[in-house]
């Protein structure tokens, strides 16, 4: 019996899924998507601990939120620079040529549109934005970013705290930290972000699954899936019997449900990507 060869290279293979079906997938990005741009992911090997603040504990006064936006103050000045990596840009160019449809990430970052993608729904919402939790007025995280600089001048120069995922940073004291009121009510300000405890809006949720039920695949990239937020359309597209593809390191709670899963990085299987692709000239895709 003639040996297996080696298997494809993950571009060749993620090739393969997307010449076999009638049309561009749906894709659902995770933090493994903004790894390359700096920001730490949740579960990988090199992962910090995960520590985040419930809207429970956000709600519960105003200590808590001085903690909170003492961290966010900190780390937001890092998360403004970040910029798109190679994958985003990969991506972007991607659905451009029509090879992918519309993007729902779970990351916070509003990396992909900064990268030329457009049709994104950012399920989990952005930090780029505020809303107000008495009047619901929503304002730019960078217009709030000189309020606080202003009310702490030179806070956390000369600190060089470890940067979390959810955007905030590890600061072991932050009492001194003066927190912003929303400017149109007084009330209390929070990113526009979901947070533990809060569910993703259901206006939100409908429009993944209106994306998910009309799209004849799923791409799922550099998420664990370990919350029911991003799974549950992986199990949908399982369950109507349509083909999954999921690119991660490390193991999933998808893989299961995946008709290709590989373990590789966004950038490195996306970058090599459209090339595979370019002798369909008209965006339609080849027979497999």
């Amino acid at each position: 019996m003639a040996e297996p060869g080696p298997p494809p290279d993950p571009a060749t293979a993620l090739a393969g899924y997307l010449r076999r079906l009638d049309g561009p997938p749906v894709v659902l990005t995770g933090a493994g998507m903004s790894t390359d741009s700096g920001i730490p992911d949740y579960r990988g090997p090199d992962a910090p601990a995960r520590m985040p603040m419930t809207i429970s504990e956000f709600r519960s006064g105003p200590t808590a939120r001085q903690r909170y936006w003492a961290r966010s103050h900190v780390g937001w000045q890092r998360m403004d620079r970040a910029a798109p990596n190679a994958g985003h840009l990969a991506l972007a160019g991607l659905q451009r040529e029509g090879r992918v449809g519309a993007i729902i990430t779970q990351n916070v970052d509003g990396l992909d549109e900064r990268a030329g993608a457009t049709s994104v729904i950012d399920l989990h919402g952005r930090l780029d934005r505020v809303i107000c939790l008495d009047c619901g007025a929503i304002s730019a995280r960078p217009d709030l970013a000189a309020r606080l600089a202003a009310l702490n001048p030179g806070y956390g120069q000369g600190l060089t705290p470890q940067q979390r995922p959810d955007g905030d940073v590890e600061l072991a004291d932050t009492s001194g930290f003066v927190v912003a009121d929303c400017l149109i009510c007084g009330g209390v300000l929070k990113p526009d972000v979901v947070f533990f405890g809060e569910n993703v809006p259901p206006d939100r949720v409908a429009r993944c699954y209106a994306l998910v039920d009309t799209a004849p695949g799923l791409l799922v990239l550099g998420s664990s899936l370990t919350v029911q937020s991003g799974l549950r359309f992986v199990r949908r597209m399982h369950r109507e019997e349509r083909p999954v593809a999921i690119v991660n390191r490390g193991s999933t709670r998808g893989d299961e449900f995946a008709d290709l899963k590989l373990d590789a990085g966004c950038s490195q299987t996306l970058g090599g990507l459209l090339p595979l692709l370019d002798p369909v000239a008209d965006g339609t895709p080849a027979p497999g």
